[in-house]
């Protein structure tokens, strides 16, 4: 598959298996965002990590029905590439997935789907939450178009197909559920900026994940759905995850 892909290493990395951290982007974004818009770069510094940023479009990570195979490419052959490139460490407590916007979706189904892969995941003013229940209360693809304007309409039919019905594993809330049990359900960490419009969805799908015993925490944090929110939600997430 051809994609873009950006990497990024601390200065002080040692000879020892590093972490990886996959940095996930937005809707309307790119693998470079992270770099370009937030503090990463320094950030970075701090640990003995490789940051590894896919490039996956407007695809809500998912293997599309019009479209590449975007969830196999970040939570399969991305990681194989990687693990063959890079001196990184095979202990899932070492993985982390984190991101923002569509990125937080998209990092809550590849922890949620490949749970034994990615010991922590970090999601941002995650839309999408409860998809399933979303596209039925639309009644149908014309009146989601309605609702929600053309060009995601159309993304949702590359994704879906045109009759919007969901791949199997794109709906998070069921995910969860489905590994309610698992001894190996990663540790979630989830923020949402107190003006954002994401701010109920966020708040539920915590309760809900937090009543089937996952480790998760949640934060409000000052902000809306822009880079500098996400700039402080990174911050708080990797102090989380290391």
């Amino acid at each position: 598959m051809e994609t873009g892909i950006s990497i990024l290493s601390s200065d002080k990395m040692g000879d020892e298996p590093h972490k990886a951290v996959y940095l996930l982007h937005g809707l309307c974004g790119r693998s470079g965002d992270w770099l370009d818009y937030t503090m990463l770069p320094a950030y970075a510094n701090e640990y003995n990590a490789i940051f590894i940023m896919p490039e996956v479009a407007r695809s809500f990570y998912s293997d599309m029905k019009s479209g590449p195979k975007y969830f196999t490419y970040v939570t399969e052959e991305l990681p194989k590439i990687c693990k063959k490139t890079f001196n990184i460490s095979e202990d899932r407590n070492d993985t982390f997935i984190i991101g923002a916007s569509m990125g937080g979706y998209g990092a809550l189904k590849c922890a949620l789907s490949k749970p034994g892969q990615y010991g922590t995941c970090c999601a941002f003013a995650s839309p999408c939450l409860f998809l399933k229940n979303d596209l039925q209360r639309c009644g149908g693809a014309l009146k989601f178009k309605e609702m929600y304007g053309d060009s995601l309409f159309r993304d949702f039919q590359a994704i879906f197909g045109e009759s919007m019905h969901l791949n199997p594993g794109d709906d998070v809330l069921e995910l969860a559920e489905d590994n309610a049990e698992n001894p190996d359900k990663p540790r979630i960490y989830m923020s949402c900026g107190k003006e954002d419009r994401l701010l109920d969805d966020n708040k539920k799908y915590y309760g809900l994940l937090k009543d089937l015993d996952y480790d998760i925490e949640f934060e409000e944090l000052d902000g809306n759905h822009n880079w500098q929110y996400f700039n402080e939600a990174l911050e708080r997430a990797l102090n989380h995850c290391f």
